[in-house]
């Protein structure tokens, strides 16, 4: 067995990476979690939902321009040099994944703006009385507002990929450089925002809609989970050690209790009883599923960075 020797030291690159701190954890939950939202209320467009007056459709436009507002300023905490931000959007590279990124950040919020422009709230209007003409001309058409439902499915769809992608396409990092990541946050952000919805939603179908759905999204996302895992320990040496920092490793205990545990298993558990009307809805199993969520890219981001191929021996 040969000894790698170099002389290439990058501070706070090599051998592990340490330039991403709470800022990105906490954008890429909030991007997947605006676009599970964007996906569930482009769903109740489309499916004619928004008949009903208490349709969670008019509520959570505001909600995710808030929450992805928030995550966008996280982003921007985290860059090196942030007056240069503009230049994202002076030019489009297509294998680039922050100008992908960038792009597709700016297209998601007219899209969450006309869904909201649907039932914008009183204060708006208000103090906007134009208001009223642009929701009473989007509210006439209902060919329009499908269009913006497929519209919310879509971009939303694209947002929620893309925070793995962000990650997936850095091959220095093992354990980031699987395609699967894309897939697990997309459906960990559908299953926060269906934990979130149900917790909030006023309509009864709603909230019963979604218990069932994010029971769906959390037993596909322990299957992620396995696909994740198996293709990492059936590859090479470095990705099967990166494997072992999630399965034995110093973030096994925390993803085991908080992300698999607290996270998936407990609040599937108690959402199963609940729809099948063994107990009564409770919101303790949405907040397990959000905290779980949350810590999820907190370790894939944290132990992401301390995988590396210099050396093939995590401890």
């Amino acid at each position: 067995m040969q000894e790698l020797t170099t002389t290439r030291h990058n501070f706070q690159i090599d051998p592990y990476t340490h330039v991403w701190g709470w800022e990105i954890p906490v954008y890429l939950f909030l991007g997947g979690l605006v676009a599970g939202m964007m996906i569930i209320s482009g769903y109740f467009l489309f499916s004619k939902r928004y008949k009903e007056t208490n349709c969670a459709c008019y509520t959570l436009p505001l909600i995710s321009l808030v929450l992805l507002s928030l995550g966008m300023f996280a982003l921007f905490l985290d860059l090196e040099h942030k007056l240069y931000v503009w230049r994202l959007y002076t030019t489009f590279r297509i294998t680039s994944p922050m100008s992908w990124g960038a792009w597709i950040l700016i297209l998601v919020y007219p899209v969450i703006i006309a869904n909201l422009l649907m039932g914008p709230p009183k204060l708006f209007v208000d103090k906007f009385p134009a208001l009223n003409k642009i929701t009473t001309y989007i509210n006439s058409r209902q060919r329009l507002i499908q269009n913006i439902g497929v519209a919310n499915m879509l971009l939303g769809g694209m947002l929620g990929i893309y925070t793995g992608v962000l990650l997936s396409t850095m091959g220095s990092r093992p354990l980031w450089n699987t395609s699967i990541l894309s897939v697990l946050f997309l459906v960990s952000g559908l299953s926060t925002a269906a934990a979130f919805v149900h917790m909030i939603a006023k309509n009864v179908y709603e909230r019963e809609l979604l218990a069932k759905a994010d029971n769906g999204f959390l037993t596909i996302e322990l299957f992620v989970f396995a696909l994740l895992l198996i293709g990492l320990t059936t590859s090479s040496g470095v990705h099967i050690e990166a494997a072992k920092l999630l399965i034995s490793g110093i973030y096994a205990p925390a993803f085991w209790v908080f992300v698999i545990g607290i996270g998936i298993v407990i609040p599937l558990i108690i959402q199963l009883m609940a729809v099948n009307h063994k107990i009564k809805h409770t919101p303790v199993a949405p907040v397990l599923v959000i905290v779980g969520g949350l810590i999820l890219r907190f370790i894939i981001v944290y132990a992401g960075q301390y995988s590396h191929y210099l050396n093939a021996h995590f401890k």
